[in-house]
């Protein structure tokens, strides 16, 4: 998936997480965030050329096990702000998502982690393809 298509869709996700909030949906918002988190973390591996990406490509998907790996990798090439926003978004995927007991506010407060997660995909994704 090129980067401007994959950026779409990290948009997108926020979008519909942020529509869901606001319908009170904390279920849905907690999914939709994790995945944009998800593609952040896919998104932002590819761009700096991690092992994992190949691995990924060799199964045929990315597993949790891979996404992890990446991100302890993305933490030391960008910043602390990518675990901190990856351990949110497990936080919302399981706790908000799979276990339903997250309300809305839960959700709220984990929200900007992942708005700063979008933004440091774009600078990165914008400052090397400049390169």
């Amino acid at each position: 998936m090129s980067n401007v298509k994959r950026l779409k869709v990290i948009e997108r996700l926020l979008s519909e997480a942020e529509g869901y909030l606001e319908r009170g949906d904390a279920i849905q918002s907690s999914e939709k965030l994790y995945k944009s988190a998800e593609e952040c973390v896919k998104a932002l591996a590819e761009r700096l050329g991690l092992e994992e990406v190949k691995v990924a490509e060799e199964k045929g998907k990315w597993t949790v096990t891979l996404l992890e790996k990446a991100v302890g990798k993305l933490v030391n090439k960008l910043d602390v702000g990518v675990r901190l926003a990856w351990d949110a978004a497990n936080y919302l995927h399981v706790w908000g998502f799979h276990e339903t007991k997250l309300d809305v506010e839960a959700v709220k407060i984990r929200t900007p982690a992942m708005e700063s997660l979008v933004k440091t995909t774009r600078k990165t994704l914008a400052s090397h393809c400049s390169q």
